[in-house]
This record gives C-alpha cells, sequence and structure tokens, in this order.
C-alpha cells in the first residue's frame, strides 16, 4: 500500500498557498483568525482511528490526501519545516519547489541528531515572532509526540503568547470545503443513507416481523460487515466513478432500543437484545477521508404521544435545516430551534439537546463550528454539517412498554451550507413520520377493533412489517404507495415548474421569437449597365449563373430578377408551341409560412408570375432547368451558411513543452476524416486534446474550454470502449461540423485466427472455450482500466472548466428509437445519452423543462417520449417506440432526477405546440402552461377524455411531418401546384386501404386478365 502513495503537488501547494495568503491578510487586517501568530506548529503522533481524527491528523490529510504518523509541521508565512522519518521524506521530496519553501529532517536513531532537529523547529517559531499557535488540548500520543511537548514545554513559551490552534485550522483550512472536498462528502452520504434504507431498515424489518432474538451489539456488526459487500454499494449509484473499496467508518453503526439510550454514541457496546418500541439506529461512513453522518429513529406501534413528540421533532429539524445558510450565526440556528420547542412544548426543554450540529469533513466532529447557544461563529457556504436534532429521556406512557421507562427521539443529517437553502446530502434516506413508522397486522384478534387511524395510515414501503401469513399483500401495497408517492411529487413539481413560468414571463413578456420578424429582402443583381451578359442584346431569355440573375425581355428591354425573388420555373409544351412560366416570390401570397413576407409599402404591387411562348422547346426546357439548377444551387449554399453559424473559431492549443503530453494511442475518431480508415493518437495539452490521424500530419484539436460533458463507456455488453466528447460550439472535422467527437476502440479482436494454435492440438472442447472467455474479460477489463484513468486525466486537466467524467448507468437504459434505429438510451448524472450508434444523442437532464409521454394506452406494446427544453425555440426531441416494459423505469427516473413529466394515448403537433408557446409565454402560463398535457382529471365521470386536443394530430399526419424536415429549401417547399396536384392524388389513393382490400384488389386483377386471356386464345383459334 505504501508504494501506492502519490502525493497530488499541485493540490498540496494550491492549499497551502492558500492557507498561507489567509494568514497574511489576517496580519495586513489586524483579524483575530490567528490571533498574531507568527508559527504554527502541529504534531501527529500515533496513527489515528478513522472514527476519530483530530485536528492535526485532518490538516493533514486537507494537505497531503494521507495521514503521516510521527510527523512534525511547523509552518510560517515564509517557511514550512517538516519533521519526520526517512521512509515518510521520501514521499514529501517531490512537493518541494513551490512558493512555499519546504525544508525536511529526517529523523534516524542518533538521539542527540533527532533532539537538534527539534531545537531548529524551535528557533524557527522564536524568529517568526513572539506568538505561536499549538493545539490546547494536544492528544497526540507516542514516543515522537512525548519527546516534541517536552521540548516545546522546555522552550519557555509564556502562556499567553501561546494561540489555541483549533480555531485556526478549522476556519482557514478545514471547514469551507472545495468541489473535490464537497463530492467526497456527498458520495460518503449517499452510501450512508443507501445503507441505512436499503439494508439497516430491511433488516430490522426481518427481525421484527419473525420475532429473532438478537443483541444490539451483533445487528450492528451485521451491518458493520456489509462495508465489503462492493457489489451493494455499486448498485446504490452513489457517483459514476464511485469507488467502494475507498470507504470506511467514520461512525461505526449503533443501534439503541429498549428504554436504555445514548445520543452522545459514547457508550460501550450494547449486549441487550433489540426490543420493538423506539429504535435509535445512526451509522457514519468515510469517503476518501471524508465523513458523513446519518441517524433515523424507527417506532413500532408508537402511541400518540410519541407521534406527537416526533412530529415536534421533525419541525424543529427542518427549521434547523431552514435556517442554514451563508452569513447565519451559528448560536442564531440553535436558538431558532430552541425557541420554537418552548412555544409549542415548553416542559421538554429539559430534554432537548444541548447543540443540533457540528462541523463534519476530514474531523468526524469540528467542535470550533458547534450549534449551540454560545457560539458566535458564522456559517459560510461550503461549510459541511452534521445536524443533529433529539429529545432524550422522554416518559414512556405505553403500557406495553412500561419496562423501558424512557424513549429518545433522534433525526441527524448531513448538510452543505449555501447561500440559500442548505443541500441534504442524506435526503434519499426518509425521515417523515409514516416512513419511520412500524405497525402489526394481527388477524388472530377480531375482537380488537383497530383504531381507526391505522386503518387509514397508507403503508409505506420498506417501513410495513406485517407477520408472514400476510406477506403476499405487501408488493401491492407497496407499488400502490411507490405510485402515491410518485404522483404526490409530480404534482409539486409541476406546481414549481407553472410558478417559475409565471415568475418568468410577466405581463409584458414580448414574444420569444420577435428577434426573428420576417423582412422583405433586397436583392441587387447588377450595379451597372455594361455588367449584363452580351446576349441580352438579341432580346432573349439569359441565366447568368456566376450573378445569380435571370435577365428576361419585357417590352423590348431586358430586365433582370435575382434568383432569390424567383418562386419556380415550369414550362408546359401545346402543340407547336411550349410556355415558359416563372413564379415570383411577393408578400401576400400566403401559401405557406415561409411565403407570408411583409413589404414597407402597403400600397406597391408585384408580379405575380410572367409567361413566355416559344416554337423552341429544346431551349425552353433548358432554360427551366437551369433556373430549377441555379436555385436549388442557391439554396444549398444558404442552408450550409445557416449550419455552419453556430461553428466558432477555437483558440490555439497551448502545446506541453517540457515534458512528455499524456497519450492514448491507437483509438479511432468518430465522425471519421475522409480516407483510409486509420487509427490515431490522442495527447492531452495545457487548454486542450489534440487527435494526430494515422501517420500523417491531419490533427483535430479540442479546447477544455468547449467541452460541454465528458462520458466514458465501458466496453461491457458492447463492442467498443468509448471516451465521448459533446462540445459547447460544434467545430469542423473535415467539411462537416461536429458536436459529438469520440475516441474509441475495439474490444474484440477478430483478426487473430486461433485454429492453428498450438493448445488447440493438445486441448479440446471446453476447456479451451473457458480459457479463451477469461482471456477475452480479461482483456475488455484491462481496456476499460486503460480508457477510464485516460477520460480521468482529461478531466483532472480541464478540472478549471468545471469538467467531470459521466458514466452511463446502464441498469437505467431503456431501448428507443430517437433517430434511425433502435438503441440502449441510457441515463448518465447529468445527461440523458446513446453513444454507441451514430447519430449520438446526448441530452443535458439540467436544460429539459419537461417530458410529455405520447400513445400511453391499453393494448400498446410501445410508447414515445418527447423531451421539451427550457429554450422555447429548441425543437423537442422524440425518442419513439420505446417499450412498454420500460415505462414505469422511465418515469422513476425522471421522478428521481425532478423532471416533471405527463402522460398521454396520443401523438401531438409539437409545432403547433411550440409555436404557441412562443408567440405569447406569459398567456401561456396564465391559461395554465404545460397543465393541458395531463390526462388525468378530477372528476373520474367527466368526458374530458373524449374532447380532441387542438394539437392532436392522426396517425397518418404523424407519419408525413416525421417524414418531413424543418430544413427543407424555399424551392423544394414552393413546388409548382402542377406537381402538388399530383402528390395529393396519390396520397388520397393510398389512404385508407389495408392489407386485405389490396389482396381483394389483386385477386380480381389476375381473375380479369385470366379471363381476358381465355378470350384472346379462342379469338386465335376462329
Amino acid at each position: 500500500m505504501a508504494d501506492e502513495i502519490v502525493i497530488d503537488k499541485q493540490l498540496f501547494h494550491e492549499r497551502l498557498s492558500s492557507f498561507v495568503n489567509k494568514w497574511k491578510a489576517d496580519k495586513r487586517s489586524g483579524d483575530a483568525i490567528f490571533g498574531g501568530a507568527g508559527s504554527i506548529a502541529t504534531i501527529v503522533g500515533k496513527a489515528s482511528d478513522p472514527s476519530s481524527y483530530m485536528k492535526p491528523a485532518a490538516f493533514q490529510l486537507w494537505l497531503l490526501g494521507y495521514e503521516f504518523p510521527a510527523a512534525l509541521f511547523v509552518l510560517t508565512p515564509d517557511l514550512l519545516q517538516i519533521v519526520t522519518t526517512k521512509k515518510k521524506a521520501t514521499y514529501l521530496e517531490p512537493l518541494k519547489g513551490g512558493k512555499v519553501p519546504i525544508e525536511i529532517l529526517v529523523r534516524g536513531k542518533d538521539a542527540e541528531q533527532n533532539k537538534k532537529q527539534l531545537e531548529a523547529c524551535i528557533e524557527t517559531m522564536r524568529n517568526a515572532g513572539k506568538k505561536v499557535a499549538v493545539m490546547k488540548k494536544d492528544n497526540a500520543a507516542g514516543p515522537f509526540a512525548e519527546e516534541w511537548k517536552a521540548a516545546f514545554q522546555g522552550a519557555d513559551f509564556k502562556e499567553e503568547d501561546q494561540v489555541d490552534l483549533a480555531p485556526i485550522l478549522s476556519i482557514a483550512a478545514l471547514s469551507v470545503k472545495d468541489e473535490k472536498e464537497l463530492r467526497a462528502i456527498r458520495d460518503a452520504a449517499r452510501a450512508s443513507s443507501g445503507l441505512m434504507t436499503n439494508y439497516f431498515v430491511e433488516e430490522m424489518s426481518e427481525i421484527l416481523d419473525s420475532e429473532k432474538p438478537i443483541t444490539h451489539q451483533a445487528f450492528a456488526n451485521k451491518i458493520s460487515d456489509k462495508i465489503d459487500d462492493s457489489k451493494f454499494f455499486q448498485k446504490l449509484k452513489v457517483s459514476p466513478n464511485f469507488d467502494p473499496m475507498q470507504l470506511d467508518w467514520a461512525m461505526a453503526p449503533t443501534v439503541q432500543s429498549g428504554g436504555k439510550y445514548d445520543l452522545r454514541f459514547q457508550s460501550e457496546p450494547d449486549q441487550n437484545k433489540m426490543q420493538p418500541g423506539v429504535i435509535v439506529s445512526a451509522l457514519g461512513l468515510r469517503y476518501m477521508t471524508y465523513s458523513s453522518m446519518v441517524g433515523r429513529t424507527y417506532m413500532v406501534d408508537p402511541n400518540k404521544q410519541q407521534e406527537s413528540n416526533y412530529k415536534l421533532l421533525l419541525s424543529i429539524h427542518d427549521l434547523v435545516l431552514k435556517s442554514i445558510k451563508d452569513g447565519a450565526v451559528a448560536k442564531d440556528v440553535y436558538n431558532k430551534a430552541l425557541n420554537l420547542l418552548k412555544s409549542k412544548k415548553p416542559d421538554l426543554e429539559k430534554n432537548f439537546l444541548k447543540n443540533v450540529g457540528y462541523g463534519i469533513g476530514t474531523e468526524n466532529k469540528d467542535a470550533t463550528l458547534l450549534l449551540s447557544g454560545k457560539n458566535i461563529r458564522q456559517l459560510k457556504d461550503g461549510m459541511t454539517l452534521c445536524v443533529v436534532t433529539g429529545l432524550t429521556d422522554l416518559p414512556n406512557p405505553s403500557a406495553q412498554d412500561k419496562k423501558s421507562g424512557t424513549y429518545s427521539l433522534l433525526i441527524m443529517d448531513t448538510v452543505r451550507v449555501s447561500p440559500t437553502d442548505p443541500a441534504v446530502f442524506t435526503k434519499d434516506c426518509a425521515s417523515a413520520l409514516d416512513a419511520v413508522s412500524f405497525f402489526f397486522n394481527d388477524e388472530e384478534e377480531p375482537e380488537a377493533k383497530p383504531k381507526p387511524k391505522r386503518e387509514s395510515r397508507p403503508a409505506i414501503a420498506q417501513s410495513n412489517i406485517t407477520k408472514t401469513r400476510t406477506r403476499h399483500e405487501r408488493p401491492t401495497n407497496q407499488d400502490a404507495e411507490k405510485e402515491a408517492m410518485r404522483r404526490e411529487h409530480q404534482k409539486e413539481l409541476h406546481a414549481k415548474k407553472q410558478q417559475e413560468g409565471l415568475e418568468k414571463y410577466g405581463k409584458g413578456t414580448a414574444s420569444l421569437n420577435g428577434t426573428e420578424e420576417k423582412k422583405f429582402k433586397r436583392f441587387e443583381a447588377y450595379k451597372r449597365d455594361n455588367q449584363f451578359p452580351n446576349k441580352v442584346k438579341d432580346l432573349e431569355i439569359v441565366v447568368d449563373k456566376k450573378n445569380l440573375t435571370v435577365v428576361l425581355p419585357i417590352m423590348g428591354r431586358p430586365v433582370p430578377f435575382h434568383i432569390h425573388t424567383i418562386k419556380n420555373a415550369s414550362h408546359t409544351p401545346e402543340g407547336d408551341f411550349t410556355s415558359l412560366r416563372i413564379n415570383f416570390l411577393s408578400p401576400g401570397q400566403g401559401v405557406g409560412r415561409k411565403d407570408d413576407q411583409p413589404f414597407e409599402d402597403p400600397t406597391a404591387h408585384f408580379i405575380r408570375s410572367l409567361t413566355f411562348r416559344s416554337h423552341d422547346i429544346d431551349r425552353i426546357d433548358d432554360i427551366t432547368r437551369d433556373i430549377t439548377e441555379l436555385k436549388k444551387e442557391v439554396v444549398r449554399r444558404e442552408q450550409e451558411k445557416k449550419q455552419m453559424e453556430d461553428v466558432v473559431e477555437q483558440d490555439k492549443l497551448v502545446t506541453v513543452k517540457n515534458r512528455k503530453a499524456p497519450t492514448l494511442e491507437l483509438v479511432y475518431m468518430r465522425p471519421a476524416l475522409d480516407g483510409k480508415r486509420m487509427p490515431g493518437t490522442v495527447e492531452i495539452h495545457q487548454n486542450g486534446l489534440r487527435y494526430h490521424h494515422g501517420s500523417g500530419g491531419v490533427k483535430i484539436d479540442i479546447l477544455f474550454s468547449n467541452i460541454k460533458h465528458l462520458f466514458f463507456q465501458p466496453s461491457q455488453h458492447e463492442l467498443i470502449v468509448i471516451i465521448h466528447i459533446h462540445l459547447k460550439n460544434p467545430i469542423m472535422i473535415g467539411k462537416k461540423k461536429a458536436k459529438d467527437v469520440q475516441f474509441i476502440r475495439d474490444a474484440t479482436e477478430m483478426q487473430f485466427d486461433e485454429t492453428g494454435n498450438r493448445k488447440r492440438r493438445h486441448k479440446f472442447g471446453d476447456e479451451e472455450e473457458f480459457e479463451q472467455e477469461q482471456e477475452e474479460r480479461r482483456r475488455r477489463a484491462a481496456l476499460d482500466k486503460e480508457f477510464k484513468n485516460y477520460a480521468e486525466k482529461i478531466a483532472d486537466a480541464a478540472r478549471n472548466e468545471g469538467v467531470a467524467v459521466d458514466i452511463p448507468f446502464r441498469e437505467l437504459g431503456f431501448n428507443g428509437v430517437p433517430a434511425r434505429s433502435s438503441v440502449l438510451i441510457q441515463p448518465t448524472t447529468d445527461c440523458l445519452v446513446q453513444l454507441t450508434e451514430p447519430p449520438f444523442t446526448c441530452i443535458t437532464i439540467s436544460e429539459i423543462e419537461i417530458v410529455h409521454l405520447e400513445r400511453v394506452q391499453f393494448g400498446l406494446r410501445n410508447f414515445d417520449m418527447v423531451i421539451v427544453f427550457k429554450d422555447y425555440n429548441r425543437a423537442p426531441v422524440h425518442i419513439n417506440t420505446i417499450p412498454v416494459e420500460s415505462l414505469d423505469p422511465v418515469k422513476d427516473w425522471l421522478d428521481s432526477v425532478e423532471i416533471p413529466f405527463t402522460e398521454g394515448p396520443l401523438n401531438l403537433s409539437w409545432a403547433t405546440i411550440m409555436k404557441t408557446v412562443t408567440s405569447d409565454p406569459h398567456q401561456f402560463f396564465v391559461d395554465g402552461g404545460w397543465s393541458f398535457l395531463s390526462t388525468e382529471s378530477d372528476d373520474e365521470e367527466g368526458d374530458d377524455e373524449e374532447e380532441e386536443s387542438a394539437f392532436e394530430v392522426s396517425e397518418s399526419e404523424l407519419a408525413i411531418s416525421d417524414e418531413s424536415s424543418e430544413d427543407e429549401s424555399d424551392f423544394d417547399e414552393n413546388a409548382s401546384d402542377e406537381m402538388s396536384d399530383e402528390g395529393s392524388e396519390d396520397d388520397m389513393s393510398e389512404e385508407g386501404e389495408d392489407w386485405d382490400e389490396l389482396e381483394k384488389k389483386a385477386a380480381r386483377k389476375d381473375r380479369e386478365s385470366g379471363l381476358n386471356d381465355e378470350e384472346d386464345k379462342k379469338k386465335r383459334r376462329r
């Protein structure tokens, strides 16, 4: 393990410099954070127990990421001296070379030399100033710690010159966490709450249900052993990069019941048997050295007083959470909670805890951040707290529980301080009264009438304890309760979305597409007369492709018309003549949405069309074809120009010069470059990535500032392993623009044929096949590890841009058709993605406004999903043909990521809907917003469902709309009337005929043709 110790040098110097800068600023401003101390001395003696890290050890963990026992740190604003053993010094040597000089003194077996090193440290402290900061309550143990204490006491530093180091380390280093620390605490909290919810509650339910005798300690040990079950924590989906091997206990699981409770959790292991009644449990997991805590009270058959007291405690806990925000004072938080208790039940003041929480992080308990009635410390954004509210030694009036005498109640959560409401990291562990109440359904006592309250309360999943004889009823109750909870949560999300819409789009809000107001465009064909083609002298029709103009002879004069003013051209032969008809674009036609163009002079007259007759049919045919091709070419250019509007020119890549750039070799890029398919190399540079294609000189640069999302998809169940980059703005790859770039490698090696292998002649059948499978698994695992490590290197290099690696959750995936074919669509932490088959899908969850599920009705095997974005000008995304088996999992996922969803039996016309929204968003939300999508009705007997919606479309219309594209050209849309009429006749002839009718028609034609053949034969014979 020691060989794996690698200290992050950059992070170490960032944190050390930050600490020293605060120290210097404190000296200049005259603040009292450092108390005027000129030096700091902190020592770690023996290795700490992970459940009780003290501040010196926590400071080491914050700086180094590891605890170094038997190490002394002496720090001044200009120097860091470290006294430690030779082995530890080898890990610390690479840290030299930062802004703060580092001097490492290596202890050996020479006692005199060791003493001189400590004297050198004391001399450094004396030279730095009169005052020194040390731990007033120094609990360091071990020979080295004792040796330092003796040397420090012999140095004769006066008591009044010694400043307490504990609050200094807390305020300047440990209390406010950066993003990396917050993620570690969040993951620890999610693992803790997942263990409590998905394992502790299940096991407790089973024990109470089966009435198995078990001691508190035995049950706690059973929970404690669960930390070794990596598969359990993987299933919790804590985070994409979560590593269960990094978990440790911050607070070992504790179970208390039967009248003996210690809410400080400092009592000795309890060998008493667990009893029904009030059960208090708490546990804390540490992830990457950062702690979290969660604690809950579970009540079996609670009486009214217990329920009332728990409701009060829950309201106090909620008030504490609402009071925790940036700038709040610790004592004010506690006093608000105490005042609420006094106003509701003043007689319980003596049972209330003396504080409602404390700081948490690398330390399990930061006493300088105690939320008590005396602490004047201010809370800051980024702090993490363990919020603990409890009532102790409450009298128990329950007849069945008189032996126990008293009971206690506790709620414990890990939270992050923010500018507004805190982020509760353990919110997944429910604390509502219904979620923690357990009831026995004893059908053997028909005489005892159940209380109405028990009947009216719904059974809660994971909290409904029944006898084994009624266990078959539990899944139905759980499903019904789960659906009810989901519906309730969705109502809250929809109400919140409606309120946000009303607030965002107030009265007087302009149309969202007002910036796209159409104007009549003016085009100039020629600036001077001498630019006309020579052929115009003969008064011929001339198609000038160079100047995008058609010159027409009108009343003996050549008149130029720019191609943008022409709608289309067609010619119709009439005997010896042919007629050329040229239609022009003009305002007021009203044929299509693109034709209706405004003009500043309402009294102006426009030529709608011109017709020319000629005997030369071939020439007129050539002119028609030239005009048509020129129009198509111009439309194509405009479309290309429009597509390239969002392509931005990237800054230059700053390459790494003083060292070799981290590389990933033998990878293919998608979208592929033109030419032969060849593997290339990816390199990580200072501000971006560079892909070298094959052995040629083609290079593709991707800047970190342009990366929106970074994904790693392993080769499990796939043929390739993928690093996928979703960009903020598209870039040019070859001649095409791309917003998604992938680096892949094949996970299978099909080119190797092992039929002639030497092993083949000696091993036959299943044994060799098993070896091949083992080799395949090993190779895939190595490939996944290589790509995952490289993706993490990319994220580390781009962390200043907020880039993190996201991994799809395959277990939550569902099949659907977002483009051309059915693929597996998988959620990630921040997105919904499909990365295997182009065109790729990457939808950011935070950009989703609402999701509507279409064709959800009995009898259909598939449904469709429509994703509407917060940017209403962005077209909704359709994911079609999702199997109905995925309906509930999709709903659960949408609900879990706080996305409101609706469902309906029909497909809707989303172009019409979004046009309604963007034209007047204020009125849209005044009229109820997205509530029209919901098919639920309060009046079950009403016939609302039978009414047709203005937005509903038939299946035939849906098929037509799917085939059409918003990117069609003006020329294609505005085809001649004759062409559109022909198309409509074809459509009418095919509509309404099914396979049976078509087969009957075919059989009838066959019979008729057969009869005709017989008649022809008879005629020939005659």
